[in-house]
């Protein structure tokens, strides 16, 4: 499946979204240009077919083996379930916290110990989540695992040393670059636009005010 296919999925789809001023603040508090949905895609059946497609190439590509599908809640879930279903294997997921109530689990379906376990992720911006779900299967569930499956990275070099840092590999359908790329093949946006958004790459924590946006 080729990454350029996937990332003009992701733009005709709106699910990313452009503003320089104002820029976006993300959860971690830094501001940026770019902001991604891609819980938008599971509501496009073409789209959402190729996608399930892509992951599906990219598990046989890479040779993952694994006996179990998990999914990071919430927006992982449905393309856990995607694979899963189309593999005919098990699927389990992971809540960002421990319930507050009843057995307190973090994981939600069976998982038997010492199983193969993939993660899936919809997105991953510095690889935070991804990683604290691949613990969780590690610690709480007993089960190996040392890879994710996402739909689509932004290659900040924050989260590309802590996956290389925690041994696990990602692979990703597209990326920012790919995505960029298709962007202004298509005139989505400008030159002058992708030039600004690689230097937010290139710093995320200062690309703000550099912009003297703050």
């Amino acid at each position: 499946m080729a990454s350029t296919e996937i990332a003009k999925i992701l733009l005709e789809n709106k699910a990313v979204k452009l503003s320089f001023n104002p820029p976006f603040t993300y959860t971690s508090g830094i501001k940026g240009p770019i902001y991604t949905d891609n819980r938008v895609l599971v509501s496009f059946v073409k789209a959402r077919d190729v996608i399930v497609e892509g992951f599906l190439a990219a598990i046989n590509e890479n040779k993952l083996e694994f006996d179990y599908v998990a999914g990071t809640a919430t927006a992982g879930i449905p393309w856990a379930a995607f694979v899963a279903q189309k593999l005919g294997v098990p699927m389990i997921y992971i809540r960002p916290e421990p319930k507050g109530h009843g057995t307190g689990k973090q994981i939600e379906g069976f998982l038997e110990a010492g199983k193969r376990v993939l993660v899936v992720e919809d997105l991953v911006t510095t690889g935070g989540s991804s990683l604290k779900s691949v613990n969780v299967v590690k610690n709480e569930g007993k089960c190996i695992c040392d890879s994710v499956l996402a739909i689509f990275t932004y290659g900040l070099g924050k989260s590309v040393k802590a996956f290389s840092e925690a041994g696990i590999k990602l692979f990703a359908l597209t990326d920012l670059d790919e995505l960029l790329k298709a962007a202004v093949a298509s005139s989505f946006i400008s030159a002058d636009d992708e030039a600004k958004i690689l230097e937010y790459k290139a710093d995320p924590e200062n690309w703000a005010t550099k912009m003297g946006l703050i």
